[in-house]
């Protein structure tokens, strides 16, 4: 064969490894479709997608559905298509200080399983590397999977995380400099994308939360800890080295003080957290927690008031331990940035509640699942891990 036909020949395959791709993410964001509706989406001939239809059928990416069209004209029914979400499943981490949040999801984004567990804060790094191994496979075997069915795994951790993925922890200090994802290796054998909790929190409520119709947000992690993930132009803005939004580590915004402020000696119930309790005086009319809550948001004002300044964000999440708060966080902070800004953005509280970073870390995963499946070529199976 001559150089060009044989440049011709990969030229034809790679375009229709290309259209086969385009089918495939056009029924990825609406299921079901008929041939009409593909070929309306995807701008290709109808003979190309009828062709590509069966094609992507037999290697079993979709598949027919018998489920009726709404106001569907008497007379034989067009086929119609879904993508087959249930063909592999990602995880989402949230692995803190003290807890465990595990979700398995679907290719769609749909949660078909969750677990939460807490732990003492004491636990060393590799005794939390030891925890999270076991229970990620015994939380995959209730689920009837194994391993080579999980198609990507997104981690959330408390610290920041560097270009390549290392932690620079300083919660859990004997995880820095760790690379968590080879840790992960010999557990799952998918492509695992560990990154600041934080961050994927605001990647959760951007997709399924607070800041859906948002697309420059700052999400700031209130409680014990402050943090911020931050959305520019909808795209999640991380920093050089993975730093952006870490101010709790800058002392001169007086947030140690702040934190020191939010001690609780109110009334517990068993099991109950600080924070949670202090949360449920707040709602409960208690005018001393009101006031203890009042004071910690001044402290806390100072840092934040310096990011809307450099940011100038759309939308102010508040998320974390004080979410349960509510409605009343949002005026009460407003009151102290006010003297402190040009201008107090929008604020809204999350309403994701514990399973925020965890959602966000499923959202991390199939991003990854997503991107490689926009190469498809060939038969049903797992994207490898790089």
């Amino acid at each position: 064969m001559a150089v060009h036909d044989r440049a011709r020949g990969h030229d034809l395959a790679g375009l229709r490894g290309l259209n086969t791709a385009v089918v495939l993410r056009a029924l990825r964001q609406e299921s079901p479709q008929t041939v009409s509706g593909l070929t309306t989406a995807t701008g290709l001939s109808r003979p190309t997608v009828e062709a590509l239809v069966e094609e992507l059928c037999a290697q079993g990416w979709i598949a027919e559905t018998d489920a009726p069209a709404a106001g569907r004209a008497p007379g034989r029914p067009a086929r119609r298509f879904r993508f087959r979400a249930e063909a592999g499943h990602v995880v989402g981490v949230d692995i803190g200080l003290k807890k465990l949040v595990l979700l398995l999801s679907r290719l769609d984004g749909e949660v078909v399983a969750r677990q939460r567990e807490d732990f003492p804060p004491e636990l060393s790094g590799a005794e939390r590397i030891a925890l999270l191994r076991s229970r990620l496979r015994r939380f995959l075997a209730d689920q009837g999977l194994g391993p080579d069915d999980v198609w990507a795994v997104g981690v959330g951790v408390p610290g920041m995380v560097d270009e390549t993925g290392r932690i620079r922890s300083v919660i859990v200090p004997d995880w820095t400099d760790l690379d968590l994802a080879r840790r992960l290796a010999d557990t799952v054998p998918c492509r695992v994308l560990v990154e600041n909790d934080v961050n994927l929190a605001v990647l959760a409520e951007h997709w399924r939360g607070a800041a859906t119709l948002a697309d420059d947000v700052a999400c700031v992690l209130v409680g014990h800890r402050i943090s911020c993930g931050l959305l520019i132009d909808g795209r999640l803005h991380r920093g050089r080295r993975g730093g952006a939004g870490e101010l709790g580590i800058l002392p001169q915004l007086g947030l140690d003080e702040a934190e020191k402020a939010l001690a609780w000696e109110g009334e517990r119930l068993p099991g109950e957290s600080g924070t949670d309790a202090l949360a449920r005086a707040v709602l409960a009319g208690d005018a001393e927690a009101l006031d203890v809550l009042d004071r910690y948001l001044a402290g806390v004002a100072p840092g934040i008031a310096a990011l809307v300044l450099a940011l100038d964000p759309e939308l102010l999440v508040l998320s974390g331990a004080l979410a349960p708060v509510g409605d009343p966080l949002g005026p009460l902070l407003t009151a102290h940035l006010g003297p402190l800004t040009l201008h107090v953005p929008r604020i809204a509280v999350s309403a994701l509640g514990r399973e925020g970073v965890a959602l966000g870390a499923v959202r991390r995963a199939l991003d990854a699942v997503e991107a490689q499946l926009g190469y498809h070529t060939g038969p049903l199976q797992p994207p490898s891990a790089p």
